[in-house]
């Protein structure tokens, strides 16, 4: 009775040491390593970002381009719009809102 007493006790004390390991291990990697659950959430959040961002410069991007084709189509227009230009013996009124 005394050595199945003395074995119970081994088994758990084997099954301590590896519980402890375990928990040891898992607050080291959750709370002390460099890749701890705080700094990936934080590195999430602004992958996040910018993709939202990446997205908006993109359409950003697409409009200048439509806006230069646009330009390069009508030079004419653009300079009597912006700069108020005129031909010969020709009057302009500008009529403000």
């Amino acid at each position: 009775m005394k050595l199945q007493d003395f074995l119970n006790k081994i088994r758990q004390l084997k099954l301590n040491k590896f519980t402890i390991t375990a928990v040891v291990f898992l607050v080291w990697v959750s709370f002390f390593d460099r890749h701890n659950f705080f700094n990936q959430y934080k590195l999430s959040s602004i992958i996040h970002d910018l993709k939202y961002e990446k997205e908006d410069l993109l359409a950003k991007i697409e409009k200048a381009k439509k806006d230069k084709i646009d330009l390069d189509e009508n030079v004419e227009k653009y300079a009597r719009e912006k700069y108020h230009m005129l031909k010969d013996k020709e009057e302009v009124y500008i009529i403000k809102k």
